[in-house]
């Protein structure tokens, strides 16, 4: 039975994963690692607050490892928690002892190995997920048809729901977490400081809305998303690109802004593709009542409606239908050649000229009733 878990069923439920003498704690969301760290401390210790036996990974030496996981607990009858905070070095460095150590060990005192990477074609990967306990603490992803690897928002949503609950008192509806993972992106130390910023604005047990959301962890940054995409539906890609840059000042890093940005044109593509399919039924739809359905309110911003329906219009029928394309090519881009700060930028800016490059040539008003009447 393997016991390799991700961070969410462990803490879903913990008493069915008893920590092992090897525990190994990888990936790379360090909030996930404490949340994972302090229920491991609650098991071992009994207390999630009582401190470890810490070494650092870049210089600690097995030896001295092996001597603190054989000695008892000082007040006997408990047991000792020896964690390795950045132990990739450590592992590379002591891997056959590590292997040895989790296939015989009997010990009550439990080794946990805190690393970046962890690859599941080694030895000890094996070893571990037979003998000993891994939790996984990433953002979680499900395979596509395929076979590729998206990150899972259902389960995302899922849980920031659940996280608002017991953690900050506060409903976090479906739409509205979806709309906070749009906005603040698969971060989730910063998603735990928004729902804790937003719980202040509400009661305990109080629901957060959508434009409770939208205000308070969109700010200034989503109404320069908006002007950065009405004026690349515009045409206007020099003004985008100004606005790109302003906002590339205040975030850390570029995929945390196609949150944003994909929130916003998935929209403007679902209410196309909902009017497509009207025609296609021989109905003559209104662009306003299509665009109510997809989603835009005339919040925050008064007459958000009005200016949906020009945008949606300046866009054009053939950008417009091509948006649900390009935010998934950008996606699969950020998420794998493109994912350094570098790179990922020149994905926001290659669909910022793909929103403000004209696709065909436009015929005047005039000319086009002088056509119709021929």
């Amino acid at each position: 039975m393997s016991k390799t878990v991700h961070v969410f069923d462990y803490l879903d439920a913990e008493e069915k994963f008893e920590p092992a003498s090897v525990t190994v704690v990888f990936g790379d969301e360090s909030f996930l690692k404490r949340l994972a760290l302090r229920s491991l401390r609650q098991r071992v210790l009994g207390d999630e607050t009582a401190p470890a036996d810490r070494f650092d990974g870049t210089s600690a030496q097995w030896r001295d490892i092996h001597d603190e996981l054989a000695t008892l607990a000082l007040f006997g009858g408990g047991r000792r928690l020896v964690l390795i905070d950045d132990a990739d070095d450590f592992v590379a460095t002591f891997r056959e002892k590590l292997e040895l150590y989790t296939e015989r060990s009997k010990s009550r005192n439990v080794l946990v190995l805190d690393v970046a990477t962890w690859a599941g074609n080694t030895r000890l990967y094996k070893c571990v997920d037979q003998h000993g306990l891994q939790i996984e603490c990433r953002a979680p992803q499900k395979a596509t048809h395929s076979k590729n690897k998206v990150l899972d928002e259902e389960r995302m949503i899922k849980w920031l729901g659940s996280w608002a609950a017991t953690e900050h008192r506060v409903k976090l509806p479906a739409k509205a977490a979806r709309l906070m993972l749009d906005l603040v992106g698969p971060e989730f130390g910063l998603l735990d400081q928004e729902l804790a910023k937003l719980a202040l604005f509400t009661k305990p047990g109080g629901e957060l809305t959508q434009e409770l959301v939208h205000d308070v962890v969109g700010g200034w940054r989503a109404k320069t998303v908006w002007e950065l995409l009405d004026a690349a539906c515009d045409g206007d890609a020099a003004e985008a690109f100004s606005q790109l840059e302003r906002l590339l000042q205040s975030v850390d890093h570029p995929v945390a802004m196609f949150g944003q940005f994909s929130w916003s044109l998935r929209r403007f593509a679902a209410a196309t593709r909902l009017f497509q399919r009207f025609e296609q039924q021989g109905k003559k739809p209104k662009l306003r009542e299509v665009l109510q359905s997809a989603g835009f309110r005339d919040w925050p911003e008064k007459g958000g409606l009005e200016k949906a329906e020009r945008r949606l219009v300046q866009m054009g029928r053939d950008r417009a239908g091509q948006l649900y394309r390009w935010l998934l090519e950008a996606d699969l881009a950020l998420k794998g050649s493109h994912s350094s700060p570098e790179r990922s930028r020149f994905i926001l800016e290659q669909l910022i000229l793909r929103l403000a490059k004209q696709l065909g040539r436009r015929v005047p008003p005039a000319t086009a009733a002088k056509s119709r009447r021929n």
